[in-house]
């Protein structure tokens, strides 16, 4: 029994890592741009939209201002999914850029790992990097980690080339595990996971 334990984990770790992209934090910005939001100014727009989770938000988004500096934008909307071994992940929201505007996305995709439940949240996704509105129109590949029963706030990674979108979700369900998977976003909804 403790074999196929140990398998199954050395297992869950090589998928993981197989599909985890390196991750190579940009430096903190020493100065924001115009182009850029300020911690203060994301953490208003996620206490808004979040509502009484706004200490953990402020929380979230201090480590990834301290781990990526200032974004360039960032994505306020709702998300859903479930796992069973196998998962997928559908949302919408609305993309916020200082320079370009406000603009509608929808994000789905499919995760594999040792990942179990379902869960309801709302997400604020940080966006760096980002040359442009369509160069978010594409897949972010990265690893997911959630344990809650209720709710709170938790944080993850994705990444494509020099891009990074940071997503914070708050919400409620029943998850645990760890998967690798990405996220696809588009302009338009759409049920294809892939």
């Amino acid at each position: 029994m403790m074999a196929r334990r140990f398998r199954l984990k050395a297992f869950l770790v090589m998928l993981a890592l197989a599909f985890a992209v390196p991750i190579v934090a940009p430096a903190p910005a020493a100065a924001q741009s115009s182009e850029s939001y300020s911690p203060d100014e994301i953490v208003k727009a996620g206490g808004n939209f979040f509502g009484e989770v706004s200490g953990g938000l402020a929380k979230a988004v201090e480590h990834a201002v301290s781990q990526y500096g200032l974004p360039n934008g960032y994505i306020l909307g709702e998300q859903g999914g479930g796992a069973l071994i196998a998962g997928v992940r559908y949302g919408r929201g609305t993309l916020y850029t200082k320079n370009a505007g406000q603009h509608p996305v929808y994000f789905q995709g499919p995760s594999i790992g040792w990942d179990f439940g379902g869960d309801g949240s709302r997400v604020m996704m940080l966006v760096y990097n980002l040359p442009s509105v369509s160069a978010i129109y594409d897949r972010f590949v990265g690893v997911n980690g959630s344990a809650y029963l209720v709710g709170g706030v938790g944080m993850t990674v994705l990444s494509r080339g020099n891009i990074y979108v940071v997503p914070m979700v708050s919400g409620i369900g029943a998850r645990l595990g760890i998967s690798a998977g990405y996220l696809k976003f588009t302009d338009h909804q759409t049920w294809n996971p892939f």
